[in-house]
């Protein structure tokens, strides 16, 4: 359903962009249901006119999280402000915000432009024409205004309870997995139709989602939620460039983990020295989160490039193995290595098709190799495998 919550002056007329919705700030929230903490202290600032993405796996907090900035649940401690006023305690349609749920919840027996018009009973009849008029042209459906719900696709209905929500001007959007229902296709054009609704309209949206693609393609800053806290918060370039923890080192695309300990300091070149299962691994000294004892070296899939025979690496590089190809799979853009080196496990690797496929069969022997300047370190008591996809968990 897509809430009907009050309007709010400051916020952008749709359509406008002479202003930003207003900055979000959760201090010290906490939402406990019986025994079980569902968020824990979270503190948060979202900036007025951002896009600020949500993102964690199913239990992690962030739709409770979503569901108190909205008002429909209350925080068991902790304060929710936005722009500037405290709406910790007010009810849902008093706040200047609204919200758009997977589920397009559109009314079947109303036409669409009735749908938009929906939550504007209050203003005169010339207000709701124009506004539903304009709230249609932004989400380019203006033409279908007479159809009902559903005559429409998917992604059109979801657009237009995207308008439905917008109309009201509110001062905060919150998105809760809006593209969950949508296919692959349908959902990657409604990821920029959604940014470049948002930069047209500027307002503040806040975007719940599981799907990391979705965050990285459309938010300006992505906050990691796990058991409730925010692992990490940054750009999204940030996050899967250098990720601090395990678990958004794995949950924000893939990385291969392996353990070893820091033996020396390279303080002229600013890099540590690794021992990794007896291989010295170089790493940049600000791309780890300690500089001594143990830690888990770091490197995303893309980074590796794989040597076959005499190939060397270059004296920049990391190099581990030898190692045996185990699988082999075409990916269209890419293929995709599974390469077991001993002693430390099974790495990925992720290869451009540049020359038309696979260069490397299934059995190889081979070496990795990859830049130092890619390489990251964790801390080593976090688990090599936190934040990875447990198939047991899935429903």
């Amino acid at each position: 359903m897509t809430s009907t919550a009050g309007t709010a002056g400051s916020a952008a007329p749709v359509g406008d962009q002479a202003d930003s919705g207003a900055d979000l700030e959760l201090t010290d929230v906490t939402k406990s249901f019986g025994d079980f903490v569902a968020v824990d202290n979270l503190s948060l600032t979202v900036p007025s006119g951002s896009f600020f993405a949500l993102l964690g796996p199913s239990g992690c907090g962030k739709t409770t999280t979503l569901r108190m900035v909205a008002g429909l649940e209350q925080p068991t401690s902790g304060t929710i402000a936005i722009g500037g006023s405290d709406v910790t305690g007010t009810r849902a349609h008093q706040r200047p915000v609204n919200t758009v749920f997977q589920s397009y919840a559109l009314f079947p027996h109303l036409s669409v432009g009735d749908n938009v018009a929906f939550g504007l009973r209050r203003s005169g009849k010339s207000e709701i024409a124009r506004r539903v008029a304009d709230g249609l042209d932004l989400v380019e459906l203006g033409h279908l205004a007479d159809r009902k719900p559903g005559q429409l696709s998917g992604g059109q209905q979801q657009r237009v309870a995207l308008a439905r929500a917008l109309v009201n001007r509110p001062s905060v959007l919150l998105l809760d997995e809006p593209l969950g229902a949508l296919d692959l296709k349908l959902r990657r054009q409604m990821q920029l139709e959604l940014k470049r609704i948002q930069t047209e309209v500027g307002l503040t949206f806040i975007h719940v989602t599981h799907d990391q693609e979705e965050a990285m393609t459309m938010a300006d800053t992505v906050a990691v939620m796990n058991r409730g806290r925010i692992e990490q918060m940054g750009t999204p370039a940030e996050l899967y460039e250098l990720p601090r923890t395990a678990f958004v080192a794995n949950f924000l695309g893939q990385s291969n983990l392996v353990p070893g300990t820091v033996v020396d300091r390279v303080t002229k070149s600013g890099l540590l020295a690794v021992d990794v299962s007896g291989t010295r691994i170089l790493v940049p000294e600000v791309r780890s989160v300690r500089s001594s004892g143990g830690v888990l070296v770091g490197v995303r899939p893309e980074k590796l490039r794989i040597l076959v025979g005499d190939q060397e690496p270059t004296p920049a590089e990391n190099v581990l193995g030898p190692g045996t190809v185990t699988d082999v799979s075409f990916m269209g853009v890419s293929t995709q290595y599974q390469v077991e080196v001993r002693g430390l496990g099974t790495f990925g690797v992720f290869a451009q098709n540049l020359l038309g496929g696979s260069t490397v069969a299934t059995g190889a022997e081979v070496r990795l190799a990859w830049s130092v300047d890619f390489t990251f370190a964790l801390d080593g008591a976090d688990a090599p495998d936190e934040g990875t996809v447990d198939l047991d968990d899935e429903p």
